[in-house]
């Protein structure tokens, strides 16, 4: 008996879209044992649950009546507010989760942070399955708790059923797009080809002792080998929290057991700085289905703990933890793998920060998806080392003059500095990823279009001006007026051409608040001195001035019109219209 392998209990991650009812839906996991006569005092933001099996068959007697076998211990939920926990459930060759339940509201489908978990799930080849959460919201849905899940959808009436079908067949074509095949549970034989979708409603209860029951059956499964216990002690720091002025750990031990008076080695982000070697002051263990942690001279895997260290090192969430038994440059070497296996940059590229080692492999993953390339990627706030990389990149590349961050905040040094480059360094920071890589295209896309219209301009300047007749400096020998640029770019030794197309000069110089300049944009009004001609005579029944474009400048500002603004493509038109009094067919 001594010699009998373990299995320990698998991790099970709950993830998805905000508002999708996750937290709900493990509430419910929870609280339906709570309800059955258990454990009390269920707390509704806490990291992690352990989910004993005799509470799991209490909840769902369908693990009885179905005849599953079930040798594993029970579960170990894990709740993922936000991504900062979700990115951190991850370890050296995939996920730290063993399965995941992704919740999806059956009425919204995937929404864009759904397609961002679905992508990190596939990244770290974690297994799912679906709950299709909110069914009591399909207009006319009559809840039927009584009734096995089958039965109770077969039983709606048609027009509701039309709904459902529709519904859940749009996210089965949703999910193909991911290079995935699912189907509902029941209509399912083999759950190694196809993710399962599990109809529910954390509200009513309905599915949930179903999906219960498909946890347990695909870890006894699928996941046996897998679920095996190993002798030494492994982890994965999640969060670093202060309370009062000590500092705890919350970490999940995924393999073998841990002793209180173990010492342990956490890699260091800093690859070339020894991993943090530490005795462990405080080891505490979750207490199942309660957010309470109890004092433990050991604990076994899989399972929450919260611990205290010795040592007053800084230590970094996402970072994996072993035991330590005097064999550091072994460890290094191992954790040094790990971390320049997650994060790769290249030669090029924008600015990467987030909070965690999880999260910044997340984000770096989905940034490569994007085909957006990253010079550098850090964890913990955005500091001044930071901005100059970014502002490096200027001379090189201007749509590479980018920082994101996700989950961190600015340094002070680092804010001024990039007050001080006015709005030439791009900055974007959020606590949801997909809304930093939305921003960040949007910018991206934009900033293509103004690079591309810079140099487009660069070689077919166009202008249109307003004469200001009120504002005449200087009759001739130059004659210097004022006036205004309707549209375009008025610059230096520019041609001009009036309303009926006649030649009027050649801008000599531009002056602006007495000083001059080598253009000036829309909007503004300046003064402008042209050689060759008399003011009163020449521009006495004149209102307008335009460029003086040639038929090929013409046909190339015309084929990237998506470049230009409406008062500029109204302008370019006007051009148009004025040459072609003189010949018909004038730039086409």
């Amino acid at each position: 008996m001594e010699n009998q392998v373990k299995i320990r209990q698998p991790i099970v991650t709950v993830c998805g879209h905000v508002d999708h009812g996750k937290t709900s839906i493990l509430d419910c996991l929870r609280n339906s044992a709570v309800q059955a006569g258990e454990h009390g005092g269920i707390t509704q933001k806490i990291s992690f649950t352990s989910y004993p099996i005799a509470q799991m068959k209490v909840a769902c007697p369908l693990i009885d009546k179905s005849g599953i076998k079930v040798n594993i211990p029970g579960f170990l939920l894990i709740d993922t507010p936000g991504h900062a926990a979700f990115t951190n459930l991850r370890k050296r060759g995939g996920s730290l989760a063993d399965l995941a339940i992704l919740v999806v509201d059956i009425n919204e489908g995937i929404k864009p942070q759904t397609a961002e978990v679905i992508q990190i799930l596939k990244l770290h080849k974690t297994p799912f399955l679906i709950a299709l959460n909110k069914i009591d919201n399909i207009s006319g849905w009559r809840t039927n708790t009584d009734k096995p899940l089958k039965e109770s959808v077969e039983s709606q009436g048609s027009n509701v059923r039309q709904i459902f079908d529709e519904r859940y067949m749009t996210l089965i074509g949703s999910l193909s797009s991911f290079g995935f095949e699912s189907d509902l549970y029941y209509n399912i034989s083999d759950f190694t080809k196809k993710i399962a979708l599990i109809p529910c409603s954390a509200k009513t209860h309905e599915g949930i002792p179903e999906l219960i029951m498909m946890l347990c059956g695909l870890s006894q499964k699928y996941l046996t080998d897998k679920l095996k216990m190993g002798k030494e002690p492994k982890g994965v720091l999640l969060e670093v929290k202060k309370e009062k002025s000590n500092n705890y750990i919350e970490a999940i031990l995924y393999d073998g057991e841990l002793k209180k008076t173990d010492e342990i080695a956490i890699a260091n982000f800093n690859t070339e700085k020894e991993p943090i070697v530490t005795k462990i002051r405080i080891l505490e263990e979750i207490e199942p289905l309660c957010a309470k942690f109890k004092p433990k001279e050991s604990v076994t895997a899989s399972t929450g703990i919260r611990i205290q260290l010795i040592e007053k090192d800084e230590v970094l969430p996402g970072m994996p933890f072993e035991i330590y038994k005097n064999n550091l440059q072994e460890l290094k070497e191992k954790f040094n793998k790990e971390i320049s296996d997650k994060i790769k940059t290249k030669n090029n590229g924008i600015i990467a920060k987030a909070d965690s080692l999880g999260s910044i492999e997340a984000l770096l993953f989905l940034l490569e998806n994007q085909n957006i390339p990253v010079l550098k990627a850090g964890i913990g706030n955005i500091n001044k080392s930071d901005v100059i990389a970014a502002k490096a990149n200027m001379e090189i590349n201007e749509l590479d003059v980018v920082i994101v961050g996700f989950n961190v905040g600015i340094d002070e040094d680092a804010n001024e500095l990039i007050k001080d480059q006015g709005k030439k360094i791009k900055v974007i920071t959020d606590e949801v990823v997909y809304k930093i890589l939305e921003d960040l295209v949007d910018w991206r896309t934009q900033k293509q279009k103004d690079i591309e219209k810079k140099r487009l301009m660069e070689l077919v300047p166009i202008c249109k001006v307003k004469i200001l007749h009120q504002y005449v400096f200087r009759n001739t020998s130059p004659a210097i007026f004022g006036v205004r640029i309707e549209a375009g770019k008025l610059k230096q030794q520019m041609h001009l051409i009036d309303e009926k197309g006649e030649k009027v000069g050649k801008i000599k110089n531009i002056e602006s608040e007495r000083k001059s300049v080598p253009e000036a944009g829309e909007g503004m009004e300046v003064a402008v001195s042209m050689p060759g001609i008399n003011f009163e005579r020449a521009m006495k029944n004149r209102n307008f001035m335009y460029s003086d474009l040639g038929e090929s400048q013409f046909r190339n500002l015309k084929k990237n019109k998506d470049l230009l603004s409406g008062a500029e493509m109204k302008m370019l038109q006007e051009i148009a219209e004025i040459k072609r009094q003189e010949k018909a067919d004038w730039g086409i």
